[in-house]
């Protein structure tokens, strides 16, 4: 019989599971994670915080007992110490006995997720410095955001963002802190950026944009008063650190190829360096269509593919992984917002000859009874008209249209190609030509003109 270890069980390690199951029934299949539970969205964390999501037992979609009704033997609150890849062993620790042990495995699955990145500033180890990532840590943030009044949040990608929403929603005095110079800056352009900071604005947001904390004040009790940035000081009795997030990879270090952050490089078949090793999720590259690079991009989506991945090709490489485009999506103060692929700004940092064309429509005919403005970019490689980036946003719900963006990079599709496309026309729903076609065509009389 086949043993399969699986070290880590988030998204990426659920998936595996189910997919290594269904597909090789006779295998044993083992569990090892550290937490005492399992596929916690943390994506879900800024709903939970801000009251929209009631019940948190609706954030976790599996459980120790589904996986084991299955045949899998989960070990929970369960840490692997140290992996052999040459003796095919795992070192693994019961957190809760002490006790310690030694098994062989002949398929490992590497889905050990990541961890908070905590720069090393002065200061950070002060009371009420919180990170969010898992579960617990989400009940840490609601514990502590009762009491706090000044609550600063560091980092202005998603998951801040998100958070910053739900404490100025909730009457809280909110500063938000990033070191670049506008939010969101790695999912979208300027002119959508321009709009969402005066909606912060708006809500009373202080931003602090373009600028890095120095250090962190706390009182003679060690709770934290001050934020500090090279330019200001913050009042503050809660921080949230939301600066992007590492690979926990230490476990195969040396022993399998990495990315310089430690992001483990993965085969189409989810196979490492090598191949009885597998890996996924947030600890694994993902490979980037847009330019074609293995880069290291954590999310939930990625992370259910590669595992579901692993399920298939355990034992013979059977159905191959398609790459990401780093698709996502994101609901602010009433604005629906949807992104996929490069940003020009990306593009250009990639040495990538682009072009961006920016667009506006509505979304449906004016004589209809109401309809909403849509702001759209289509990103494009010069010379090929290649679609390689897209964003839209609209306070009507227009966020699907990044998916069809995301197929338009995956299949490599041209400018053209869109603004051809063969979309419907229903006056209750859109246009005689769809909004995606108007901005392709838009960005044609773009390349037309530069010829």
């Amino acid at each position: 019989m086949m043993k399969v270890i699986v070290v880590g069980c988030t998204h990426a390690g659920t998936a595996a599971v189910k997919g290594i199951l269904k597909n090789n029934p006779d295998a044993e299949v083992v569990v090892y994670e550290k937490n005492d539970n399992i596929s916690f969205l943390s994506c879900g964390i800024a709903l939970y915080v801000g009251g929209v999501v009631k019940d948190v037992s609706g954030l976790f979609y599996s459980n120790p007992e589904e996986l084991a009704s299955l045949g899998a033997e989960v070990h929970m609150e369960h840490e692997v110490e140290n992996i052999d890849t040459n003796a095919k062993s795992v070192n693994v620790k019961s957190l809760s006995t002490g006790e310690t042990e030694t098994v062989s495995y002949d398929k490992l699955v590497m889905t050990t997720g990541s961890w908070p990145i905590i720069p090393p500033i002065e200061g950070i180890d002060s009371n009420n410095i919180l990170l969010c990532k898992n579960f617990n840590q989400a009940n840490d943030i609601i514990a502590h955001a009762k009491s706090a009044q000044k609550i600063t949040v560091i980092g202005a990608g998603y998951i801040g963002i998100e958070l910053v929403e739900a404490f100025s929603s909730s009457g809280k005095d909110v500063t938000l802190i990033d070191g670049a110079d506008r939010i969101l800056s790695k999912y979208l352009d300027k002119p959508f950026t321009d709009v969402l900071e005066d909606e912060l604005r708006q809500h009373n947001v202080t931003l602090a944009l373009g600028e890095n904390v120095a250090s962190f004040q706390a009182n003679e009790n060690g709770d934290v008063t001050k934020v500090a940035t090279a330019s200001a000081e913050f009042e503050a009795d809660l921080v949230i650190m939301c600066v992007g997030f590492k690979p926990m990879t230490d476990l195969l270090k040396g022993q399998v190829d990495m990315l310089p952050n430690g992001a483990i490089k993965v085969n189409a078949y989810m196979q490492t360096s090598l191949p009885d090793v597998f890996a996924a999720g947030d600890s694994t590259v993902v490979h980037y269509n847009p330019n074609h690079s293995d880069q290291y991009i954590p999310l939930a989506t990625n992370a259910v593919r590669q595992g579901m991945l692993i399920g298939y090709n355990l034992t013979e490489q059977r159905l191959a992984y398609r790459g990401t485009q780093g698709t996502s999506g994101l609901h602010l103060f009433g604005w629906n917002i949807g992104s996929t692929g490069m940003t020009i700004e990306n593009a250009r940092l990639n040495q990538i000859d682009a072009a961006a064309t920016t667009f506006e429509d509505n979304y449906r005919p004016e004589f209809m009874p109401t309809t909403e403005n849509v702001l759209m970019t289509l990103v494009y490689e010069k010379g090929t008209s290649r679609i390689i980036g897209g964003q839209l946003m609209s306070k009507y719900d227009i966020t699907q249209s990044a998916n069809t963006l995301s197929l338009a990079i995956q299949n490599h599709m041209t400018v053209e190609d869109l603004a051809l496309s063969d979309f419907f026309f229903q006056p209750n729903f859109d246009r005689p030509w769809n909004y995606l076609n108007l901005l392709a065509q838009a960005a044609m009389a773009d390349i037309e003109a530069t010829e």
